[in-house]
Formats: structure tokens, C-alpha cells, sequence
């Protein structure tokens, strides 16, 4: 799976006493339009697993391909026990704590959490949503490491942009 290009997004929640917890995820999808949910996947060895477990809601936010965001990928990807000390988050008007400047912020309720093998499949549905900047590509962590898109690469591709047929 590593040389499948994934996007890049840092996952927050909150635990009962209301500090924030997150991972770095490239398990991340679009699930359904109706309603919108999403899913993301936690291994269950995680540091923050137990937080997520019982969290009612939890934030998504996409990251750009910028030297800081790719920073904080890495760092919510180690086993640091206080992961927000370095800066770059922000409070939401709903409750959450998101990346400042990220790509996009979906900030769901979870609807179901499934288990499977070392993993637990968090479903939420997305309750708000922003696009907080205009522009900037996103971040893509392929082969053990962060690249990017760039508009020259799809130029040239093969596959038609836009709507599926």
C-alpha cells in the first residue's frame, strides 16, 4: 500500500476533560452524500485510541503541501504525549481544534465505529464544514514519504479531469 498516493489529514478529539488528541491519517474517505459521512482508521495500539473510542465527535483536517503542515504530519504520526505543544491549531466556533490555514475542515459526529483487525473504523458524519483559505494543493504521503501534486502531472495524464462519464 505505500506506493498508493494518499491524501494527508490530522484527526482531533477531545477527551472528558476537554484536551485535544489527534493522529495523522491517510485512511481517510468520502463515504456517502446523503447523509455525508466520511470514515477515518485508527489502529487500536494508538496512543489516542481510547480517546476516539469514546469521543462523540472529532475534526478532519486536510492538510496542504506546505513545509509546516508536512511538520505537523510527522509529528502527530510519532508517539510525542503532548503533540499540540509545538503550535499551529486553532479553536473552531463549534468546539473543535483544527489546523490553522488547512486545506479544508470537516468537524463530524460520529455515527458507528466498526472493528477491524488492529484497526477501528471511525464514521462520522459531517456536521460542519470550511474551506478556510482559497487555492493551495494538498499534501500526499506515498512511498514513506510527503510529495505533492502539481497541474503539469495531470496535464499530462491519460485520465480525462472532471465528471465520470
Amino acid at each position: 500500500m505505500a506506493r498508493f498516493p494518499s491524501g494527508v489529514a490530522i484527526v482531533t478529539a477531545h477527551d472528558q476533560q476537554g484536551r485535544p488528541h489527534g493522529f495523522t491519517a491517510s485512511s481517510l474517505c468520502s463515504l456517502s452524500l446523503d447523509p455525508p459521512l466520511l470514515l477515518v482508521c485508527l489502529a487500536t495500539s494508538a496512543r489516542c485510541y481510547p480517546v476516539f473510542a469514546r469521543s462523540p465527535q472529532f475534526a478532519v483536517s486536510m492538510l496542504r503541501d506546505e513545509h509546516e503542515h508536512t511538520e505537523l504530519a510527522r509529528r502527530f504520526a510519532g508517539k510525542s504525549p503532548d503533540k499540540f505543544a509545538g503550535g499551529g491549531f486553532v479553536p473552531t466556533p463549534h468546539g473543535g481544534t483544527v489546523v490553522a490555514g488547512a486545506l479544508a475542515v470537516v468537524e463530524c459526529a460520529v455515527r458507528r465505529r466498526v472493528g477491524a483487525g488492529d484497526h477501528v473504523i471511525i464514521l462520522g458524519e459531517a456536521e460542519h464544514v470550511a474551506l478556510p483559505e482559497p487555492g493551495g494543493r494538498p499534501a500526499v504521503y506515498v512511498d514513506r514519504g510527503f510529495g505533492s501534486l502539481c497541474d503539469a502531472d495531470l496535464a499530462r495524464s491519460d485520465t480525462p479531469r472532471g465528471p465520470t462519464p
